[in-house]
This record gives C-alpha cells, sequence and structure tokens, in this order.
C-alpha cells in the first residue's frame, strides 16, 4: 500500500484500491480500506478526514521508510550484516546487468 501511495501521492481508498487492481486483480476493496485504516493506526499514513471520502498519504518520504525497513532486514535476516544482504541480492539473481554497472560505477566513486 505505501508503494502506491508514493506513486499516486494523496489518495482515496477507493483510487487505492483501482491502482492495487492492476497487479493484484483479486483484492478487494474492503481489505485495502482495512490495510490503509491500520497504517495510519500505528503511524504510517495520514488521513485527511475533511472530505466524506478520505484522504491517505504517507507521513514519511520513501527513502525515509526504504532505510528502516533495510537497517531491520539485515538486523534480524542478515546477522547485522550489510555486506552479506549485497551477496545474497547479488548471488540470487536479483540484479540486472545495468544495476550491476551502477553498483560497481558508485564502487569505483568510492
Amino acid at each position: 500500500m505505501l508503494r502506491l501511495l508514493y506513486a499516486l501521492g494523496p489518495a482515496t481508498a477507493k483510487q487505492v484500491h483501482a491502482a492495487a487492481l492492476e497487479t493484484r486483480p483479486d483484492m478487494n476493496y474492503a481489505t485495502v480500506l482495512r490495510l490503509l485504516q491500520v497504517m495510519h493506526t500505528k503511524g504510517l499514513l495520514a488521513r485527511d478526514e475533511s472530505q466524506r471520502a478520505h484522504v491517505y498519504s504517507p507521513l514519511q518520504e520513501q527513502e525515509s521508510v526504504q532505510t528502516s525497513l533495510l537497517k531491520e532486514l539485515i538486523q534480524k535476516a542478515f546477522s547485522g550484516s550489510g555486506k552479506a544482504l549485497v551477496l545474497a541480492a547479488l548471488r540470487g539473481g536479483h540484479v540486472t546487468p545495468q544495476e550491476r554497472e551502477e553498483i560497481q560505477a558508485l564502487l569505483d566513486k568510492e
């Protein structure tokens, strides 16, 4: 849901549901609404209640959320090793040749 809201910008549950259907045709409106409400309760989303259809938007920038989730993933799945995460991504076929070139260019610049 966060990914959709970052792409859409502030949006109603109906708008988020329509966007979700493009990749998840089995997703029903009630599920989307429930997820948005839970995310709001957990402090991940702001909710503008000034209109009949509430408008949801992320409370943190996408990069900040990604950094936080990545730190958590590294701690939980890779015993705190960023190197292990990178090696798993490279070895697991999750990186395209173009992405490898970009990574190498970044490493060469460091």
